[in-house]
């Protein structure tokens, strides 16, 4: 079977895998109350006030799984279902996403290098599979315009590629301050806590697998690069 394929259908399967485990889990957890009958709302709230975070706002979002925190105009992002909902999977995502917030805050580095990317990651994403595409098509006919054509896609994938291995360490500390705080705080208990940790924990499987999904990608073209060269 063809290299390509093998990466193709292995990457497919682990990310439908995952995918499908953390949507399980997150319906698991959306019929979870909490005790304490606090939103994600309330949650995210308390938790930026807790670390003295004050010029941050909280607002509802369209959509579902749409949550997220935006440092340009500092504001957690919350969809329509965890912003309302008093569960223990709202409470998980909403204090991931001040955990966000909290990075930014401390001039948390991981984030710091991810945002510095990501002018360069909304220019590579624009344009890498044409140029991909192009030096593909042209490397066997015309070789001097294919293979810089293809060796320039090979770098702007490889800048998507980097941008996703940054966002494994800056997903998985916002994470563990989430769960640190909603331990501390007391809105987990013994019974809770294990729930946000699972939660959580599926939710950074499926940034591990976009990363290796996209370095297998990276790996691929280079060896097409290699091979049409020799």
């Amino acid at each position: 079977m063809n290299i390509y394929w093998i990466l193709f259908i292995g990457t497919a399967l682990a990310s439908w895998i995952v995918s499908a485990v953390f949507k399980s889990r997150m319906k698991k957890f959306s019929q979870v109350e909490l005790p304490n009958r606090m939103t994600g709302a309330d949650i995210a709230r308390k938790m930026l006030a807790d670390n003295g975070i004050h010029d941050v706002q909280v607002i509802s979002t369209s959509g579902h799984l749409t949550d997220h925190y935006n440092p340009l105009n500092k504001t957690v992002n919350l969809s329509e279902s965890v912003y309302n909902l008093d569960t223990i999977a709202a409470a998980a995502i909403a204090a991931h996403e001040c955990g966000h917030a909290v990075q930014h805050a401390h001039a948390y580095a991981p984030l710091k290098m991810r945002s510095a990317l990501v002018p360069a990651v909304n220019f590579s994403s624009k344009w890498v599979m044409w140029i991909l595409l192009g030096g593909m098509l042209l490397i066997g006919a015309n070789p001097k315009v294919g293979s810089p054509l293809l060796l320039g896609g090979i770098i702007l994938f490889a800048v998507t590629t980097l941008f996703s291995f940054i966002t494994l360490p800056v997903e998985i500390n916002a994470s563990a301050r989430a769960l640190a705080w909603l331990r501390n705080a007391g809105v987990t208990n013994n019974s809770l806590q294990p729930m946000a940790e699972s939660a959580l924990r599926s939710a950074a499987y499926t940034y591990v697998v976009a990363a290796l999904s996209s370095l297998a990608t990276l790996v691929y073209y280079i060896m097409i690069f290699i091979g049409r060269r020799d």
